[in-house]
């Protein structure tokens, strides 16, 4: 975890996988707002204060939440003027703003933990306009390996308008895998082709 300080009244948070795992961050929690996640980023906060010195009691804080294309996540933290308390403490209070991750190949493969997460991603995709996959991407498979689902997309159209709005959605969901190119010649030596080519389309006909 790398803390920087930008401004008085703004720092930056650099998170990569290996500091989600070490702190058992989990992908949904992190990007929910459950009672869980707040603390998570209050622990942060605590953290901040200690090693930059920015301090967030009576403070409004915003939190804008940004998913790189390499994994990491990027925290812009920003604390807004203090409003008169009537006690001598008062709780921070924490608003969650998400931006979309950073597409900037061709290739991304994003990691599944079950079967159903991957129906419920299809399942949302039906209800929306990508479902129009073919726009996106040439090729998306699908592949199991030590008992998680790699969706494996292909030739994608960077500048395709549905770009954005499906890296927004899919963080929801699943986890991105770094080194594409890498970590799909590893599926294909080792895991197992569920669906080829058109999986998204397969998983809504025959699952959602």
């Amino acid at each position: 975890m790398k803390i920087e300080k930008l401004t008085d009244n703004k720092i930056k948070i650099t998170l990569n996988l290996t500091d989600l795992e070490e702190n058992h961050i989990d992908l949904h929690t992190f990007m929910s707002n459950s009672i869980e996640s707040q603390k998570i980023f209050l622990d942060m906060l605590d953290k901040a204060e200690k090693e930059v010195g920015f301090v967030t009691d009576d403070y409004k804080v915003m939190i804008e939440a940004l998913f790189m294309s390499n994994g990491n996540f990027v925290l812009t933290v920003t604390r807004f003027e203090p409003e008169k308390a009537n006690s001598i403490y008062k709780k921070k209070k924490v608003s969650i703003k998400r931006k979309i991750c950073e597409i900037d190949t061709k290739k991304a493969i994003y990691c599944f933990n079950t079967f159903d997460e991957y129906c419920s991603f299809c399942t949302f995709l039906n209800n929306s306009i990508l479902k129009y996959m073919d726009d996106f991407a040439e090729n998306i498979s699908l592949f199991e390996y030590n008992s998680k689902y790699y969706l494996v997309i292909s030739n994608i159209h960077i500048n395709s308008d549905l770009l954005k709005t499906f890296c927004s959605s899919i963080t929801e969901f699943a986890r991105f895998i770094e080194d594409a190119y890498l970590f799909e010649n590893k599926l294909l030596e080792y895991g197992n082709l569920i669906m080829k080519d058109f999986a998204i389309n397969t998983c809504i006909q025959h699952f959602c």
